[in-house]
This record gives structure tokens, C-alpha cells and sequence, in this order.
């Protein structure tokens, strides 16, 4: 039960991290492309790269903790159904450029993050 507290914790405060950071990055680029949401996934395929391999390599990060950041915080920060719903919308008006864009740097993207979180860690 304590490590349900921990993800249900730390899940509300990558939802809150995911409000404001996507916000600002809207405010920043415009709204014209899914910029808010694709910089928040590309954060967290980062941080679940780097969290992960690292917790695996050391004895530094508990079990619960890791659980408590990939599935609690990441899962809060990251926005695979706002992706999904934001590259329909750009279907559906008609962007197919711009959808597909957004599909494929999402998903580059992430996994390049995923990659260099990954590095980092090792590197760690």
C-alpha cells in the first residue's frame, strides 16, 4: 500500500509538472503544433531512460522510488492520449503534413531520448 501512496503521489506532481511545462512551451512556440505535449514526452522518454538504467546499475535507487518515478511521476508527466487525440485533430483538419510530422518526431524523438538517458546512466 505504501508504494501506491508514493505512485499516486508522485503521478500528481508529473500531472501538475506536465500543466505548467506543456503550458509554457505552448506560450513559448504557439499553439500551431503539439509543441507542449511532444516536449513533455520527449522529457520523459529521457527520464525514463536515465531512471531506469541507472536504478538497474546501482543500489542507489530503491525498488519503491523507481516505481514511485517511472510509473508515478512519468506516468503523470508523459501524454501518450493527448498525443493521440492532438495528431486525430491535425487528421481530421485536413494537417496531414503537420500529423505526420508530429508522429514522427514524437516517436524519433522519444526514443533518441530514451537512448541518451540511457547513455547518461552508464555514464553515471
Amino acid at each position: 500500500m505504501e508504494q501506491a501512496f508514493y505512485i499516486a503521489l508522485l503521478g500528481a506532481l508529473g500531472c501538475l509538472s506536465r500543466y505548467f511545462l506543456s503550458g509554457f512551451v505552448y506560450r513559448v512556440c504557439g499553439n500551431a503544433f503539439p509543441y507542449g505535449t511532444l516536449a513533455v514526452n520527449v522529457i520523459g522518454a529521457f527520464l525514463i531512460g536515465l531512471i531506469m538504467e541507472f536504478s538497474i546499475r546501482s543500489t542507489l535507487v530503491p525498488p519503491t522510488l523507481r516505481f514511485a518515478l517511472t510509473v508515478g511521476f512519468l506516468g503523470g508527466l508523459t501524454t501518450f492520449s493527448t498525443f493521440s487525440l492532438e495528431t486525430f485533430r491535425l487528421i481530421e483538419e485536413g494537417a496531414l503534413l503537420l500529423a505526420f510530422a508530429n508522429i514522427m518526431l514524437s516517436v524519433l524523438s522519444c526514443l533518441v531520448c530514451t537512448w541518451l538517458g540511457i547513455l547518461v546512466a552508464r555514464w553515471l
